[in-house]
């Protein structure tokens, strides 16, 4: 973007213009949104602009060749043609018609070179403006396909703007990770206390008291037996 300020007004005088723009918008045209696509469009302009003020300077330096061109070649034909007059006259024997004619085919020959100089000047000038008007036509198109382009990635931008929007809207990835870090608090909270538990019961105490279990259910198991048999017993018939 910069390039095409610089190539119109100068570096000094372009980032002069960037500047403004950035204190009149508020943000920097490099940030590659909406109004950087305007600043390139209106500069686009101007290169168009510019190119066509070009394109009909050429032309009137073409058209101001062609006449000074045309100017040389008058005169030539002028100096050939009185120098038939001269050689004429002095056939005849006119000798005051041959020496005037003679006079100004050595005044055409004096001024001659100096057009001839000239013209080739002109004819010089002409074609390196020609070339210059070449060169920015083909830069304004190359320009041209760069604006669109610009605008294609500008929209594209926009879309993916749009597309990061929407995600970062619904973006449950900060939850999960909440979820996940509470989860696994729960379950090293669970692990812990099951260590604890293990750890604050005495051995001997668990053997002691399996030991006991024991002994009451082999008592109980005993007297039932002894219930049993008394009750068979006492059946009559038996």
């Amino acid at each position: 973007m910069k390039k095409v300020i610089y190539w119109l007004l100068g570096e000094k005088a372009g980032r002069t213009v960037v500047g403004v723009w950035n204190w009149m918008w508020g943000m920097p045209v490099e940030s590659g949104g909406k109004i950087a696509v305007a600043v390139a469009e209106e500069s686009l302009q101007s290169m168009q602009e510019s190119v066509q003020k070009l394109a009909a300077a050429v032309a009137t330096q073409d058209w101001a060749y062609k006449r000074a061109k045309q100017k040389y070649e008058s005169k030539a034909k002028e100096l050939q043609t009185f120098e038939s007059q001269a050689l004429i006259a002095q056939r005849r024997g006119n000798e005051e018609a041959a020496r005037m004619a003679m006079t100004k085919v050595i005044q055409i020959e004096q001024i001659l070179p100096q057009l001839e100089e000239m013209v080739k000047q002109a004819e010089k000038a002409v074609a390196n403006s020609k070339e210059k008007l070449n060169r920015e036509r083909t830069k304004l198109e190359s320009y041209k396909t760069d604006m669109q382009n610009m605008k294609d990635m500008a929209e594209v931008n926009e879309a993916l703007a749009a597309i990061a929007k929407v995600n970062n809207e619904f973006d449950i990835g900060s939850a999960k990770s909440q979820f996940e870090t509470a989860k696994n608090a729960v379950e090293r909270r669970n692990l812990k206390e099951n260590s604890l538990a293990e750890l604050s019961e005495n051995p001997n105490e668990k053997l002691q008291a399996d030991m006991e279990k024991m002994t009451v259910d082999d008592e109980i198991s005993r007297r039932l037996g002894r219930l049993q048999d008394s009750a068979q017993k006492q059946i009559p018939g038996e």
